[in-house]
């Protein structure tokens, strides 16, 4: 950009922000959290679910289970590389790659998990974090799916989307700061 201009409104991305008060809130558990064998035997009773991780993701795949929709951005706690081949059967359905940094949920994140819903699912790679895409996924999918997300040391959280969970994440995404941020494009 040239030295005294200012971004367009255009290069601005809308995003939610999680404000200290609210983290308390969204590391509260609302459902079960499962792991091991209990996570995957629990995981092999589902047909319509989506993934939120990398390692919750390919956990699904191993044991022969493709989630509708998996979210990733390529980075675990436990410094355990997931390898791309994993996933390509997911890829193969379809596949996004959106922006969304640490501590916010972006527009962008939002509508790609909307539109994945609406074009039959796949893999949605983020760059950046993808933590708050849990809410997105209950937000967007129908009632009756599931949404697990892996929560690092405890296993992963088997969230039910139905008209309470989807009430729940809009009064957390309503007590999130909105901002305007750049993504870079």
């Amino acid at each position: 950009m040239p030295p005294g201009s200012t971004p367009s409104a255009s290069s601005e991305e809308t995003a939610w922000a999680v404000p200290e008060s609210l983290r308390p809130a969204l590391a509260h558990r609302y459902s079960p959290v499962y792991s091991g064998a209990e996570a995957d035997r629990e995981m092999r009773l589902l047909t319509d679910f989506s993934t939120c991780g990398d390692v919750v993701t390919a956990n699904a795949l191993r044991i022969g289970k493709l989630p509708f929709i998996g979210v990733i951005d390529h980075v675990t706690r436990r410094d355990q590389r997931v390898e791309p081949g994993v996933l390509a059967p997911l890829a193969i359905r379809g596949r996004r790659v959106v922006r969304n940094p640490a501590g916010m949920l972006t527009l962008r994140l939002r509508e790609a998990v909307r539109e994945m819903v609406s074009a039959g699912g796949g893999l949605l790679e983020v760059e950046g974090e993808e933590d708050l895409a849990s809410l997105a996924l209950v937000e967007s999918l129908p009632s009756g799916a599931t949404v697990i997300y892996g929560i690092p040391g405890e296993g992963a959280s088997f969230v039910r989307v139905n008209a309470a969970s989807k009430e729940n994440v809009r009064r957390l995404i309503d007590r999130m700061e909105l901002r305007k941020v750049r993504l870079g494009d």
